[in-house]
C-alpha cells in the first residue's frame, strides 16, 4: 500500500481544512483524519474532582503545634467511588497523546517508548529505600549504584561516573563544572567555552551560567565541524568545546580525532553531550574519540521516562584525570565480604579528593536510575547494539517516504526535513489531525523552516509508514488546512507567544481570569 493511501477515503467537511473542502488542489489525500477524544460543545472540559462533588470533611487540628493561622478545622475534598475516579482519569488519558499512544518522533528530544517492566521493578516494595541511612543497610543500592557507574562507564569509555544529577542539563551543567574545577585547580583562567551554532540550546545556557562566555562556531557547508574555524577559535582562554556525535542533524564528525586534537593542543577539554547515544550505542564509544566528560540522557538511550518536571536522571563520565573533581558522595566497592553488594563485597560512600561538591540529594533519582540499569542487563551487549541499528535504519528509511526536501545525509538516529515555504509550526500543527505527533520545529535554524524527526529504534515498518503518510498528505494539502489546524484534537490550536509570554501555571489562575 503506498503510504498516501493510508490517508484515502470518504471525508466529511470536518475532516477537511478550513474551507470544508476534503478534496485539496494536490489531489485526493485528505480522506480518514483522526479524533482525539474531547467534548464537542466549544468551552466544554472534563471537571475537575473537585467540581464533581465538594464534601466538608473534619480535621483534627486542636493539637497541631503549628500556629493557627497554617491551621484549618475542615476541608473539602471530593468524595467519588472508584469507578467515578476510573472514569475521570480514563478520559483525561484519552484527551492526551504520549509514548503509548503511537510514535512521538521529537527530534533530540528522543522520547523513546518505556518499557512496562522497569515501572514493575520501580514500583517494587523493595525498591523503597531511603537513602538517607548509614552504609551498611544500604549495600543493596550502594551495589546497584556500582553496577551501574561500571555499565556506563563501559558503554561511554569512560574511567569514572557519577549518578548524581537529576537531568541532562543538570548532567551538563555538571559536566562543564567539573571542567571549570580542574582548569582552577591547575592555575589556568579559562574563560571561554565553544559551541557549534547546531548545538543543543542547553550547551549554550550551561556555559553561561557556569560563568563562561560562550564562542559560537559556525556548521561547514556539510553540516558538521569546520575545522578550520575550530582552529582559529580555539586558544588560552579555551576551556572546552561542547559537542554532541552523530550532531542534530543526525551526522557523524568524520573528523572528531583531528577536532580532539585541535582541542587538546589548546589545553581545553572536549565535552560529550549525551543526547545522541542511542546512534553509537555498543558500536562506538565517545571516551574512544577523545572526549573527556559526557553526561548521559537515561531517558533518551536507556527509555526511563522522559522527566518533563518530574524525576529525571543525568549521569557523568568523567576519564581518570577528572575522577577527583566527581560530585560527593560519589559510591565505591569497599571489599571485604560484607553483608551486600554482588559476590560478596560491600560497598561505601566518599568524598572525591578535588569533588565540586553535590548536585542532588544522595545518589541522585535512586527509582530512574534502578529503571535504567534494568533496561541495560535485560538487554545486554547485543539488545543494546541492536537498538543503535534499529535506531540508525528507521530514522534513514523514514527520510526516504516523505516527500519533503531533507537537505543533509546520510543519517544516524534522526534526520531534520525542510517544510520549504510552509510554516514548519503550522506543518506539524496539521499532523496533530492524523493521529500522529510532529516533530520538534524550527530548530537547528541552519535548516529552513526545520522538522526535526527521530522515530526511535521502537517503531515497526507500519508505524513508520503511518508517519510517511502523514507527513505526505500535509504536504499536499494547501495552506488554509494548516492555517486552522488542529481540528480533530482535545486542544485547539493556541495562541503560542501568548503561551510563552503568560504562562497560566495554575487551575486557579485560569479560575482568576
Amino acid at each position: 500500500m503506498e503510504e498516501r493511501d493510508r490517508y484515502r477515503g470518504d471525508a466529511g467537511a470536518d475532516d477537511a481544512g478550513a474551507d470544508g473542502d476534503a478534496d485539496s488542489e494536490a489531489g485526493e489525500t485528505v480522506g480518514t483524519t483522526y479524533d482525539q477524544a474531547r467534548w464537542t460543545d466549544d468551552g466544554a472540559y472534563e471537571p475537575l474532582l473537585a467540581e464533581k462533588d465538594q464534601t466538608e470533611v473534619s480535621v483534627g487540628s486542636e493539637d497541631s503545634p503549628l500556629p493557627d493561622d497554617l491551621t484549618r478545622d475542615s476541608l473539602e475534598l471530593p468524595a467519588l467511588s472508584e469507578p467515578e475516579l476510573a472514569r475521570h482519569y480514563a478520559r483525561l488519558s484519552e484527551m492526551n497523546y504520549g509514548v503509548d499512544s503511537g510514535p512521538f518522533p521529537l527530534g533530540s528530544c528522543t522520547m523513546k517508548y518505556n518499557p512496562k517492566f522497569t515501572e514493575d521493578l520501580a514500583a517494587h516494595p523493595a525498591a523503597a529505600v531511603h537513602p538517607d541511612r548509614p552504609d551498611e543497610s544500604l549495600q543493596g543500592l550502594l551495589a546497584v549504584a556500582a553496577e551501574l557507574q561500571d555499565y556506563l562507564g563501559r558503554i561511554g569509555g569512560m574511567d569514572a561516573v557519577t549518578l548524581q544529577p537529576p537531568a541532562g542539563a543538570a548532567g551538563e551543567f555538571t559536566g562543564i563544572h567539573i571542567a571549570k574545577a580542574y582548569h582552577e585547580h591547575n592555575g589556568e583562567d579559562r574563560t571561554e567555552v565553544v559551541i557549534p551554532d547546531s548545538a543543543h540550546g542547553t550547551n549554550f545556557a550551561t556555559a553561561a551560567m557556569a560563568g563562561f562566555d560562550v564562542v559560537e562556531l559556525p556548521s561547514a557547508d556539510d553540516g558538521r565541524v569546520d575545522v578550520e574555524a575550530l582552529e582559529a577559535a580555539v586558544g588560552d582562554d579555551t576551556a572546552a568545546l561542547m559537542l554532541t556525535n552523530p550532531n542534530t542533524l543526525g551526522l557523524f564528525e568524520r573528523d572528531i580525532e583531528a577536532i580532539a586534537d585541535v582541542v587538546h593542543d589548546a589545553g581545553g577539554l572536549l565535552y560529550y553531550d549525551g543526547a545522541n547515544l542511542n546512534a553509537l550505542l555498543g558500536r562506538a564509544r565517545p571516551g574512544d574519540m577523545g572526549f573527556d566528560v559526557m553526561h548521559y540522557n537515561v531517558h533518551k538511550t536507556f527509555a526511563t521516562p522522559h522527566g518533563g518536571g518530574g524525576p529525571g536522571a543525568g549521569p557523568v563520565g568523567v576519564v581518570e584525570e577528572l575522577a577527583p573533581f566527581l560530585p560527593t558522595p560519589h559510591v565505591r566497592e569497599r571489599g571485604g565480604g560484607g553483608d551486600g553488594g554482588a559476590g560478596g563485597d560491600s560497598y561505601e560512600r566518599y568524598e572525591p579528593s578535588h569533588s565540586i561538591g553535590k548536585v542532588h540529594g544522595f545518589e541522585g533519582n535512586w527509582l530512574v536510575l534502578l529503571k535504567t540499569c534494568a533496561y541495560i542487563a535485560r538487554l545486554g551487549d547485543a539488545g543494546l547494539a541492536d537498538a543503535s541499528a534499529k535506531a540508525v535504519l528507521n530514522a534513514n528509511y523514514l527520510a526516504e517516504r516523505i516527500d519533503l526536501e531533507v537537505p543533509y545525509g546520510p543519517f544516524h538516529h534522526e534526520f531534520v526535513a525542510s517544510a520549504g515555504d510552509r510554516d514548519a509550526a503550522d506543518f506539524a500543527k496539521r499532523m496533530l489531525d492524523y493521529g500522529v505527533h510532529p516533530p520538534t520545529t524550527k530548530w537547528p535554524e541552519i535548516v529552513d523552516e526545520a522538522l526535526m524527526t527521530e522515530p526511535t529504534e521502537a517503531e515497526s515498518p507500519d508505524s513508520l509508514d503511518d508517519l510517511a503518510a502523514a507527513f505526505n498528505a500535509v504536504a499536499s494539502e494547501d495552506d488554509s488546512a494548516l492555517d486552522a489546524a488542529p481540528e480533530r484534537t482535545a486542544a485547539r490550536r493556541i495562541d503560542q507567544v501568548e503561551a510563552a509570554r503568560e504562562p497560566r501555571l495554575s487551575w486557579h489562575a485560569l479560575e482568576e481570569e
